[in-house]
This record gives C-alpha cells, sequence and structure tokens, in this order.
C-alpha cells in the first residue's frame, strides 16, 4: 500500500496550474504553445509548487470539450519534457482515460478529474491499474451549462456526500484510498453563496468524505463579484481566500500564481514559528 498523500505530500501544497489550451478563462492561450507551457511549469516548480498540474481541455464555464488526439497532442510532449527535468509530481488534469494513461506513461503520477469519475466509464479502473493518485473534484452539471442555474438546499452537505460516493466508486474499482483527495469545485456548478459557504465548511467536507481537501479558487468569477470590479487584478484575492482555506483544514491550493502563494505562506509560517 503506498503511503498516505498528505505524508507524501505535507499541508500546505500548491498545485501550480498549466493550461495549454487556447480558451482557459484566465491564461488560455498563454501556455497553448508546447515551449511555454514547459516554462511555466518549470518556473512554478522553482517558486514551490508541490504539484503540477497540466491540462489540455478547457473546462471553463460555457466551454465545449475537445477530441482525444487534440487534448492528447497538448498534454504529452509537455508531460514528457517536464518529468525529464524535475522529479515534482505531475497532475494531469483530464476526465479522458486514455488521456490518463498515455499521461501516466508520460510521466504523470496523478490524475485531477473535474468530473469525479462520470466523464468516462474505463477512468476508475484506469487509475486503480496505474497505480497513481487521483484527484475528485464535484461539479454539477456539465462547463457548457452548469452555471445556469445551480441549486443546493445544503451546499456543504449535497457536496460532501456526492464527493464521498465518488471515493467509495474510485475504491470499489481498486484505487487505493490513501491516493485519493477531493475537491469541493469552487465555481463548477455553484453561484457566489455556494462558494463561500462551502470555503467557511471545509472541515465538514473533510468530515464527510475522509479525504485530504484541495481548493481551487484562482482566479475565479465569484471574487470579482466580491471585489465589484470584474477587470481588477484577482491576485490578492485569490492569496487571500486560500490563506483562509487553510485556516479551515484544506491541504493544499490549486493555484496560478504560485509565487505569491509561496510568499504569503512563508509569511504567515513565520507568523505562526513566532507564537
Amino acid at each position: 500500500m503506498a503511503s498516505p498523500l498528505e505524508q507524501r505530500l505535507p499541508a500546505p501544497v500548491l498545485m501550480g496550474i498549466v493550461n495549454v489550451t487556447p480558451d482557459s478563462f484566465s491564461d488560455g492561450g498563454l501556455f497553448l504553445d508546447p515551449g511555454a507551457a514547459i516554462a511555466e511549469a518549470l518556473e512554478q516548480v522553482q517558486h514551490g509548487a508541490a504539484i503540477v498540474d497540466i491540462g489540455g481541455e478547457s473546462t471553463r464555464p460555457g466551454s465545449l470539450g475537445v477530441p482525444l488526439a487534440t487534448e492528447l497532442a497538448r498534454v504529452l510532449p509537455v508531460i514528457e519534457a517536464v518529468r525529464a527535468q524535475t522529479d515534482v509530481p505531475i497532475s494531469v488534469d483530464t476526465s479522458k482515460a486514455e488521456v490518463a494513461r498515455r499521461a501516466v506513461a508520460a510521466g504523470a503520477t496523478m490524475v485531477n478529474d473535474v468530473t469525479a469519475l462520470r466523464g468516462d466509464p474505463r477512468m476508475a479502473a484506469t487509475v486503480a491499474e496505474a497505480g497513481v493518485d487521483l484527484c475528485l473534484m464535484h461539479m454539477r452539471g456539465v462547463p457548457r451549462t452548469m452555471q445556469d442555474d445551480p441549486r443546493y438546499d445544503d451546499v456543504v452537505a449535497e457536496v460532501g456526500d456526492e464527493l464521498a460516493a465518488r471515493v467509495a466508486l474510485a475504491v470499489e474499482a481498486g484505487v487505493d484510498p490513501v491516493r485519493i483527495c477531493v475537491d469541493p469545485g469552487i465555481g463548477f456548478g455553484k453561484n457566489v453563496e455556494h462558494n463561500l459557504t462551502l470555503l467557511a465548511h471545509l472541515p465538514r467536507l473533510t468530515e464527510r468524505t475522509g479525504r485530504p481537501v484541495i481548493v481551487g479558487v484562482s482566479r475565479k468569477r465569484f471574487l470579482a463579484s466580491l471585489l465589484g470590479d470584474a477587470a481588477r487584478d484577482r491576485t490578492v484575492a485569490t492569496v487571500a481566500a486560500g490563506l483562509s482555506a487553510l485556516d479551515r483544514g484544506a491541504w493544499g491550493l490549486r493555484v496560478h500564481d504560485v509565487r505569491a502563494h509561496r510568499d504569503a505562506l512563508r509569511v504567515r509560517a513565520a507568523i505562526e514559528d513566532a507564537r
């Protein structure tokens, strides 16, 4: 049995985002060129990323999927090149089992599935056979329509229970439970109130799922709503939300701006050490 994920990668974990896409909501097109994506990934490692998350299909609100061949062509050269230059864990952000299988062969050590195994019935078995880590994210609906009218009676209970069910499905398929983490899916089928409620009650999610929680709030639209300015830079707001999540028990943060978060964590740690 593998050692638990949170022992191999102690909190607070920073998962750096590298979107090899033309249409991701924040950095679409910036790293579509493989060379740019590779350079960004290595820079994130230099700045303190404990995991680099490489994806070739946008899941922003309103987005459509891409063909298998397109996604493979985007992510495989980047994963191979990054693996050749660092031993930092690499996550592949995909809901396609074949992309996951080929990415693991290229050097990925985690599969980050935003559909929590709903996107491809072969994914759970693929991850189990590969013996790699798995991140299961909660999403209501599909990216194209998930933000149309999201509704919950108790968002924390429902997200927690739905994630717990997906963890159970993965374990039943043979995935080692100590290799699994969960993501509440901030902004994926949730409105501003839902997002804030989930962030405020992260301990309940940990309790309901029994797995470490990674949170992705980086540059998301609900932060602009809170700031009252859609055009304003969201880095400071992202860091503030991330630190709050860590204070409430999050194991890790999925972020675009690794350096800013590492700086904030260093200051936070220094203050704690002085107590």
